[in-house]
């Protein structure tokens, strides 16, 4: 186990206690990591543009700074290491890739907020950045039904598809098992079997499937699966191998478990030159569910 000593919060600057404030002092009491809380307020060049700006942005901070000294405080009396800093910047993401950069933190946590039941993931610009260039684990909180987190679950893939990254499963059971071992929880392991991928192509003729081929490739999978799970001792009550494309199987995955936090691989895929994403976005955008994103080095994929 890899025991955390420092937590890193991304604090919003609209001053109230969030579902990530929340788990980063549950994480924090439990493992006996310090905790810096920080808020980043973005200073827009238009804002030059009001004769008033710079007040507001004085006020703002103010405030703020008042309300971390008074939450710091609660926080110290409870035994907790904790240190605070208000920032107003023009460049948030390269502020917080400073600061993770000098600090090292365990985890960098923030808040992800929901419009609805109904509706995917408010995803910010700065959300989309720090998981594409944050080197340490992010972990994207959009609710806790208790603050310390009691089913972590490692989402995996036994595929190894070409050009996935080496080892990154895992670096995805590792970082959940940690988190469960210092949390006191369960750890869970997960596969989302998507059934359209057993199709191969065929030249001239598209994709066709052969006969037998969709469940010979279910049960190198499963077999893969459970290699994983015996290496890291998971039950088998606790391995969920599951049918569906990913996003989709996880949604029904988290509506109907206790699951408290899904770890993924944060993996991204460039076609010429261009960066198009990571499964784990999709995720966030349509499952209301909290993630940890375990940074992967990218895919180099030519566009066909």
């Amino acid at each position: 186990m890899s025991q955390y000593l420092r937590l890193f919060l991304i604090a919003a600057p609209t001053m109230r206690h969030s579902p990530a404030m929340e788990r980063a002092v549950a994480i924090a009491e439990a493992t006996d990591a310090a905790l810096h809380i920080a808020v980043f307020i973005e200073d827009f060049d238009l804002m030059r543009l009001m004769s008033d700006s710079k007040q507001q942005r004085e006020t703002s901070r103010q405030e703020n700074e008042q309300w971390l000294m008074d939450e710091a405080g609660v926080l110290r009396h409870k035994g907790l290491e904790v240190t605070t800093e208000v920032l107003v910047t023009r460049d948030p993401l390269q502020e917080i890739l400073q600061h993770v950069n000098q600090m090292r933190p365990d985890l960098v946590i923030k808040d992800l907020h929901h419009e609805s039941a109904l509706k995917g993931a408010v995803m910010t610009p700065l959300d989309w950045q720090l998981l594409r260039h944050c080197p340490a684990a992010v972990h994207l909180v959009s609710e806790v039904r208790c603050p310390l987190p009691r089913v972590v679950v490692a989402a995996v893939d036994p595929a190894h598809p070409a050009g996935q990254i080496h080892g990154i499963n895992d670096s995805i059971i590792q970082a959940a098992q940690d988190l469960a071992e210092q949390c006191d929880a369960e750890l869970h392991l997960l596969h989302a079997y998507d059934l359209s991928h057993t199709q191969i192509a065929d030249a001239g003729a598209g994709a066709v499937t052969m006969p037998g081929f969709g469940s010979d490739v279910r049960r190198s999978l499963e077999k893969t699966f459970a290699v994983l799970a015996r290496q890291y001792d998971v039950p088998v009550e606790r391995q969920h191998f599951i049918a569906g494309p990913l996003t989709k199987a996880l949604a029904n995955f988290v509506a109907h478990s206790r699951a408290d936090v899904i770890v993924m691989g944060n993996v991204h895929h460039k076609g010429l030159g261009k960066l198009i994403g990571s499964t784990t976005e999709h995720v966030l955008q349509h499952v209301r569910c909290n993630v940890l994103a375990i940074e992967g080095e990218s895919i180099n994929k030519q566009d066909g």
